[in-house]
């Protein structure tokens, strides 16, 4: 039943009227409506995948940042810097919400930190004995682990489109990174493991936004992995000092969108969706990174590259629609079978 405006106003009134025949008083039946109006699941999980995209999209226009602020940062001191200023500046923005910090949120903070840390920092020594193209593939390979180790962990199936959507999404990441043959080196085999350590990081954050506070949890786990990497940066790296230059600029974009809105965003859109979505959604990352490096840095865009595009975003717009068009399919079905 629709209710007009005249209506809305008695309520808020405190003006009676009537309900299923009883007469009742706006403030309870409003503030309810309100509550209820304000975000419905499916648009909840609209703006969750809206937020993975736009964590993609900066995470993609980041491989130019981060390759030009390397200019100036040995590896190391980039992620002191891009890491432990995200969390600060997240700190006072929200140090409201850090005064009831618990210790569950803390651990919860630090172990999703440890998988980030392990994942960025086998990734950048990998980076020494592989070349880019290969990397950003065997990276990738993230979304087909994520469905494995959700299916061993919690011994249920993730569902046969998370997985064709993964291994479709994998194909179109080598069309578009691949330049040259696979055989596995030192380089590459470390790849390897930090894609392990990105997939356990998408699954901790599943495991614990549900019970934390997902703006906590993201500035405990960014300021973890600034931690970390300082004895590093302190043991095998020089502080090169601030020259200013495009550098600085570089760091600054990488600390406000790469970093303080990409994991608060993940972190909150990991409430409504799963990790296996999560996973492909987020390897639009590398699609992005291609078209930065084309408009940026100019480099060549080729046919097979555009194909790899388009498996992509085929792998995604089947993980976002193939539920629905299973559901579909299935009710045309005759009674007891299935597809």
């Amino acid at each position: 039943m629709k209710v007009n405006i005249l209506t809305k106003c008695k309520r808020r009134a405190k003006l009676p009227y009537k309900q299923n025949g009883k007469v009742v008083y706006s403030p309870e039946l409003f503030s309810t409506g309100v509550k209820n109006m304000v975000l419905s699941d499916g648009m909840k999980i609209f703006l969750a995948d809206f937020s993975l995209m736009l964590t993609a999209l900066f995470w993609g226009l980041g491989f130019v940042a981060m390759k030009d602020a390397l200019d100036s940062f040995p590896t190391f001191w980039l992620l002191v810097l891009r890491f432990s200023s995200g969390a600060a500046l997240m700190a006072i923005v929200f140090r409201k919400r850090l005064a009831g910090v618990s210790f569950h949120d803390l651990k919860a903070g630090v172990i999703i930190g440890v998988f980030l840390f392990l994942g960025f920092s086998t990734q950048t020594l990998g980076l020494n004995y592989t070349t880019p193209g290969k990397q950003a593939f065997l990276t990738a390979t993230y979304v087909v682990i994520v469905p494995l180790l959700s299916w061993v962990i919690r011994r249920r199936f993730p569902g046969i489109l998370s997985f064709i959507a993964s291994v479709v999404c994998l194909a179109g990441m080598a069309m578009l990174t691949l330049q040259e043959g696979l055989a596995v080196g030192a380089g590459d085999t470390l790849t390897l493991v930090c894609a392990v350590f990105f997939a356990c990081h998408i699954l901790a954050i599943e495991h614990f936004a549900a019970k934390t506070d997902p703006v906590i949890l993201a500035i405990i786990q960014i300021f973890t992995v600034g931690m970390l990497s300082f004895p590093f940066a302190l043991a095998f790296e020089t502080w090169p000092g601030f020259n200013g230059g495009s550098g600085l600029w570089s760091i600054a974009f990488t600390v406000l969108f790469c970093t303080v809105f990409a994991f608060a965003a993940q972190n909150v859109a990991q409430k409504f969706t799963p990790s296996t979505h999560t996973a492909i959604i987020l390897s639009l990352e590398s699609l992005f990174g291609a078209l930065a490096g084309i408009y940026f840095v100019g480099e060549i865009f080729t046919a097979r590259m555009a194909a790899g595009c388009a498996l992509i975003l085929a792998a995604v717009l089947l993980t976002e629609t193939g539920p629905a068009l299973a559901k579909a399919f299935s009710g045309r079905l005759p009674a007891g079978e299935k597809p």
